[in-house]
């Protein structure tokens, strides 16, 4: 009973932890595009692109939740685990990439050329919400 109590514990929080980072992420990038659109409208769809960027993180949640559905009733702690872990990761990477985004964003503003440099950087951390899934596939 408490092993499967645990494994939907911990399905639970990769798919919250996940969903709750991707939303601080985009809406931090949202927040600055919102004021940068007020200096350079043109560039609204950059602004956009990187505003989103961070909502890759609650789809990999998304599909942690989906793979580890199955093992719940074998091994609930391992789910719990594994849910946790990679809801972490996803959780902090999308914050971080977040404010990543909302910095290339108040430099394309003030008319820098940062939109490709600023992808870059941003996958830096998506990486290790990828990272985070390949781990929970391979479990």
């Amino acid at each position: 009973m408490l092993n499967t109590v645990l494994g939907y514990l911990g399905l639970g929080l990769v798919l919250a932890l996940a969903g709750i980072g991707s939303s601080i992420g985009t809406t931090t990038a949202g927040n600055a595009a919102e004021g940068a659109l007020k200096r350079k409208p043109e560039a609204s769809g950059s602004f956009m692109v990187l505003s989103a960027l961070p909502a890759t993180q609650g789809i990999y949640g998304f599909v942690a939740f989906f793979m580890l559905l199955s093992k719940v009733a074998e091994n609930g702690l391992a789910v719990f685990g594994i849910g946790l872990s990679v809801g972490l990761v996803c959780m902090l990477s999308a914050i971080r990439q977040g404010q990543v985004c909302a910095n290339g964003i108040v430099g394309l503003s003030q008319g820098h050329d940062v939109f490709t440099n600023t992808l870059i950087y941003a996958a830096l951390p998506e990486f290790y919400a990828i990272l985070g899934l390949v781990g929970a596939l391979m479990i």
